[in-house]
């Protein structure tokens, strides 16, 4: 344990660090090469040095609206880096900006599209092997989606971490819904038509709102640990995500609005895009399912429901995790947790 003397020297150097160097968080990224590129998808190879290579290649898909590095958040906290430096050959696909003329494409496209050309892509880089894909929050529903949707696809497995399925479990969805159904959805539908999109600044203070209790007491936490720099490294990087959240197309976000949050179709496993029908029992790959257990965007509840209706799939494990919603994935502790479980699955999977 440290003295108080040591304590108040730390404290003053990560100060200065902070508020005068520019920061305590290393927040370079990993290096990484493109080996793909197409509509809405820049798909990337992470490079892995000298390293000696092993099992299927590892595919990491990342939910719309949100920065691509949430798997790189810094280093220590990057799944990427403790991927590669488990001698796996990891890829990223990035989805990049939202313009306003993408306002027309709809959950389809990166079901039909963006997720398919990637898998394949990341398939025939690694030589034909199979693909593991990691995937987060609605990453990890539209990647099962497109599993179900098209089984030819060279998927090895599947591992989805905070992927909510049953809205009714959400507890920011509780308090607004009856008035969603009084008005039959209304209350939103004006906004993403005009505007093309359900904008960034928005998305980013919906992710705030879910731990707004963690906003308020944020300055007495980081002088409460000023003298412990790890804290204040995953502060910084989650500020620096948090400001680089981007916008959802106007058509996906009405399609997650109206079929996901007012109809709650995704708990039984089962969506309709325009007629063509989508179910999750289709999915024959092996699955892990990971839940934070202090996520408030997707509570336990209501990621554990995929269990229910992945009753096809070779194999479903589900484990929970400490951490809120970005936390489970590259909090402090998940290295111990759910990347551990993660290293377990792929082994078991790559078999």
């Amino acid at each position: 344990m440290s003295s108080p003397t040591e304590r108040i020297s730390a404290a003053t150097t990560n100060a200065l660090d902070m508020f005068v160097r520019g920061g305590v968080a290393d927040l370079r990224p990993m290096p990484r090469v493109l080996i793909d590129k197409g509509p809405n998808r820049s798909v990337y190879r992470f490079a892995a040095g000298e390293r000696d290579l092993g099992g299927g290649p590892v595919l990491l898909v990342p939910p719309l609206a949100v920065p691509a590095f949430c798997f790189d958040l810094r280093r220590g906290c990057s799944l990427a880096e403790h991927l590669v430096e488990q001698g796996r050959r990891t890829y990223l696909v990035d989805y990049g900006n939202v313009r306003f003329g993408d306002r027309g494409l709809g959950l389809e496209h990166w079901i039909n599209e963006v997720l398919p050309r990637t898998i394949r892509a990341v398939n025939k880089d690694a030589a034909g092997a199979p693909v593991h894909v990691v995937s987060w929050c609605l990453g990890g529903i539209l990647s099962l989606l497109t599993h179900a949707d098209q089984p030819d696809l060279p998927i090895a497995s599947i591992a989805t971490i905070a992927a909510p399925i049953d809205m009714t479990a959400i507890p920011l969805v509780a308090p607004i819904k009856p008035l969603v159904d009084v008005t039959k959805g209304w209350i939103l539908t004006p906004v993403y038509r005009v505007l093309g999109s359900a904008p960034r600044a928005i998305v980013k203070r919906v992710f705030q709102l879910s731990a707004i209790d963690k906003v308020v007491t944020k300055p007495y936490a980081i002088l409460s640990h000023l003298d412990d720099r790890e804290f204040l490294a995953q502060i910084e990087a989650v500020d620096r995500f948090t400001d680089n959240m981007v916008a959802y197309p106007g058509r996906t976000f009405g399609q997650m609005y109206h079929r996901f949050f007012r109809s709650n179709d995704l708990s039984n496993g089962e969506v309709d895009f325009g007629g063509r029908r989508i179910s999750l029992r289709e999915v024959k790959a092996p699955v892990l399912v990971v839940a934070g257990r202090t996520d408030s965007i997707a509570p336990e509840r209501a990621v554990r429901r995929l269990v229910d209706v992945l009753d096809n799939a070779e194999s479903v494990r589900f484990e929970t995790a400490p951490g809120g919603h970005l936390g489970v994935l590259a909090g402090r502790r998940a290295r111990t947790t759910t990347w551990a479980y993660l290293d377990e699955f792929l082994a078991a999977s790559s078999r």
